[in-house]
């Protein structure tokens, strides 16, 4: 595992952004864990986060692209510190944009989108928090075609749940890769967090131990995509 992955995993447990335990999904899944981005509130969390993003960003689609779009709400913080950070990390000047839940009707800046104007031809990133059935991109897909003649390079989020989407035989991610023809990534899987947290201690503690293991096997036993 590549050492940016590891730390961004340590982050997410030290931000108190990813938590193991019983949580009722938005689906009404029971969920031994949870992962919530609106937990990172400070600039030091912020910062970093952004970094995480861009590194992932470079290694999974390059860096020829105009364009970092959030869609509302989370992605909008997302958007902005991922342009900051590959700026700082790569010198990459990218314009970030996001949309609004309604249409803004008055003052200079109406329309459906804040930030950036799209153009026709631009080459976009999307980013996200984390992909459980693509109903956003359903949603945002529409908003960015309809603004310009753009070009989605990908879609980057920070976790994938590795769990099976709305047509109960691929994942999430993997449903959205078909739909609309543009890959998916991701910073990190749960895989990959099982893999470092196992029995492996973050500031003193052991995250996952050997019963949120066998909580975690069990989900996925249900909720996993079949071999």
């Amino acid at each position: 595992m590549e050492d940016y992955k590891r730390d961004f995993i340590h982050f997410m447990v030290q931000s108190d952004v990813l938590k193991f335990g019983q949580f009722t999904l938005k689906s009404g899944r029971q969920s031994p864990f949870f992962m919530n981005a609106g937990a990172y509130v400070t600039g030091a969390q912020l910062h970093q986060l952004g970094r995480f993003y861009a590194q992932a960003i470079e290694k999974s689609f390059g860096l020829d692209f105009d364009v970092v779009f959030g869609p509302a709400y989370k992605g909008i913080p997302l958007s902005v510190v991922t342009c900051i950070a590959l700026d700082e990390l790569y010198g990459k000047e990218a314009r970030y944009c996001s949309d609004r839940k309604e249409v803004k009707d008055h003052g200079a800046d109406k329309g459906q989108l804040l930030g950036a104007e799209l153009h026709d031809g631009d080459r976009v990133v999307i980013v996200e928090d984390v992909t459980t059935s693509g109903k956003s991109i359903d949603e945002t897909y529409p908003k960015l075609k309809a603004a310009a003649n753009v070009e989605v390079v990908g879609l980057m989020v920070s976790l994938n749940r590795m769990e099976v989407g709305r047509g109960g035989v691929k994942t999430a991610q993997e449903e959205i890769q078909d739909r609309y023809g543009f890959p998916v990534s991701s910073i990190v899987t749960m895989e990959e967090v099982t893999l470092a947290l196992h029995n492996h201690e973050v500031d003193g503690r052991v995250v996952i131990d050997d019963a949120t293991k066998a909580a975690l096997d069990a989900y996925y036993e249900q909720y996993g995509v079949k071999a």
